[in-house]
């Protein structure tokens, strides 16, 4: 086994348990406790976070670091990468499996402000694969939308004509929501959120919404109203 593929063995073997002793390590890449520990720290050098424990039991963990380890990504792709193979169940096709055994590896060596972002980020997808994405919804405005659900605060925001509006119609009335939850639908952003002017649910394009600061109070989300376009 050449380093490289020997290196590549080793890091899949630390993804798919918490702790491993070096002897089992070193019997299943058929190579000596010597070896491994060369090869652990290559892997270190590479910025992956590997906790090492002494002793005839010793072993090794790999944990997640500061830094996600080299996979060329930033942080908004490693997050987008990780959301899309939430959602990529939904294509069919047998990516169901693949795409959760992809997501377990990516998410086991984020650092915490990553995987905070990925929880945060819970989706719905609606529609078939192959819908065009537009472009006119930012992480940070979504980031921002996951949060405010996550914290159940209110949502203080001007709700705008849409930007291909030609007319340019004027900002609708400042409005005040408790959000649920956002939906991806056929290539858009929706919030789902219970407005509390209309005493009614109601569904927000996302990029139409102009969040205002600081958020409202904290609330215990509505049951059993319909919910209607906003």
């Amino acid at each position: 086994m050449t380093t490289t593929a020997r290196l590549l063995g080793l890091l899949s073997l630390l993804q798919t348990r918490r702790d491993w002793p070096g002897p089992l390590l070193a019997s299943r890449l058929e190579t000596s406790t010597r070896t491994v520990r060369r090869d652990v720290d290559r892997l270190r050098e590479m910025g992956y976070r590997i906790q090492a424990t002494m002793g005839p039991d010793g072993g090794y963990r790999l944990d997640a670091g500061s830094e996600l380890p080299p996979l060329l990504f930033d942080d908004d792709q490693a997050v987008a990468v990780a959301v899309a193979l939430q959602t990529a169940p939904a294509l069919g096709a047998g990516f169901a499996e693949a795409a959760i055994r992809a997501l377990g590896t990516i998410r086991q060596v984020m650092p915490s402000r990553l995987r905070h972002r990925l929880d945060a980020l819970e989706v719905t997808v609606v529609g078939r694969a192959g819908d065009k994405v537009p472009g006119d919804v930012s992480l940070e405005v979504l980031y921002m939308l996951a949060n405010t659900i996550r914290a159940r605060e209110v949502l203080r925001f001007d709700y705008v004509a849409r930007d291909d509006d030609a007319t340019n119609r004027p900002l609708v009335a400042p409005r005040r929501a408790e959000p649920l939850h956002l939906v991806a639908s056929h290539g858009r952003w929706y919030l789902l959120g219970w407005d509390l002017d209309r005493e009614d649910w109601r569904v927000y394009s996302v990029d139409r919404i102009r969040a205002r600061t600081p958020n409202g109070p904290r609330f215990t989300p509505p049951r059993g109203a319909r919910w209607r376009c906003g």
